[in-house]
């Protein structure tokens, strides 16, 4: 089973000449450690390009404050049939914080579902309600939108 490529393992930028390329197992890697964030996070440094990154760059955790386990639970919970507005009410995170994460998990699908299924033992069928959740939920809401605007002829 191939290895998948981690943060670190190849340059974000796409105006590298690096970009994408993995280097990981090189003996002399163009990718080397950058020191550590504010946070505490690693960070790292292009020797072609030099930009600099962090660990969590290209993942559902970029930009976020929140712990990775705390929203991988909440993702969680959320395949397991849990309401947001429950949820958000005993986590104590706003509603739309944890939209803007099913939003983001459904362009990382593939690396969540990893995740869930190893970690979390949900079900393949559970892991289906979570994304059909992330795909229909604002599509439904338009779509009602629209149809009760082109009902009433403009009219109100």
């Amino acid at each position: 089973m191939p290895e998948l490529a981690q943060v670190g393992d190849f340059c974000p930028n796409p105006a590298c000449v690096s970009y994408g390329k993995a280097q990981a197992g090189q003996a002399n890697p163009n990718i080397i450690k950058f020191g550590y964030s504010r946070q505490g996070r690693q960070r790292y440094r292009c020797k072609t390009c030099s930009q600099a990154f962090g660990e969590r760059r290209g993942t559902l955790f970029h930009n976020r404050k929140s712990e990775e386990s705390t929203i991988i639970e909440c993702l969680a919970l959320i395949a397991e049939g849990m309401r947001i507005s429950s949820l958000s009410r005993v986590k104590g995170i706003k509603e739309d914080t944890i939209l803007d994460w099913i939003r983001s998990a459904g362009a990382h699908a593939e690396a969540i579902e990893a995740v869930l299924l190893a970690e979390y033992e949900l079900s393949r069928g559970q892991l289906d309600g979570l994304w059909s959740y992330v795909g229909n939920k604002g599509e439904k809401k338009t779509i009602q939108r629209q149809q009760a605007a082109d009902n009433s002829g403009g009219r109100r």
